[in-house]
């Protein structure tokens, strides 16, 4: 079985009930099969690298070269981009598929950079909505007829959705 590397975007500032949401999606990726792969900081990034390491499974973190924070300790492989862009275009290269999970502008920025690649043809990669937030926010957008949706784009309610898309994306 080839393995995957899965992106997961989200808050380095979560709540509780999102850093636990975070830790239970790295946790089923790493379950599954897939390296999991973040900005490497804390947060969403942090509790996404814990339920996979926790899992037995491999992680990736995607840093910013002479940053003040530190890489989290549950990542095993840290690659140093020199600047924010580098690591945005770093993190969005590196996955196989992305996992979006809710958060600020940092994840905001993520997801819509790589909706645009996606959309210009650039890659050709699952962008997988998880949170409540960017889902209302996507179903807005969709009423606008300049807003490009595409089969790339879902929608997850669950672990499960999650991984049954990955599983038939990524054959």
């Amino acid at each position: 079985m080839v393995s995957h590397t899965v992106a997961v975007f989200g808050s380095a500032k979560a709540s509780q009930s999102d850093y636990d949401k975070a830790f239970q999606v790295g946790r089923a990726l790493a379950e599954s099969g897939y390296v999991v792969c973040n900005g490497g900081y804390g947060g969403v990034m942090e509790a996404s690298a814990k339920g996979a390491k926790e899992a037995g499974g491999n992680t990736i973190g995607v840093t910013i070269d002479n940053s003040p924070r530190s890489c989290n300790r549950w990542i095993d492989e840290e690659r140093k981009m020199k600047d924010w862009q580098s690591r945005l275009f770093g993190l969005i290269e590196t996955g196989d598929a992305c996992v979006v999970m809710d958060g600020g502008t940092g994840t905001l920025t993520e997801v819509f950079v790589a909706w645009e690649m996606v959309n210009q043809g650039l890659i050709q990669k699952p962008l997988i909505l998880y949170g409540d937030f960017l889902k209302r926010w996507a179903k807005e957008l969709m009423k606008k007829d300049y807003v490009i949706f595409n089969d790339y784009i879902y929608f997850a309610e669950s672990l499960d959705d999650i991984l049954g898309y990955l599983k038939e994306s990524l054959k």
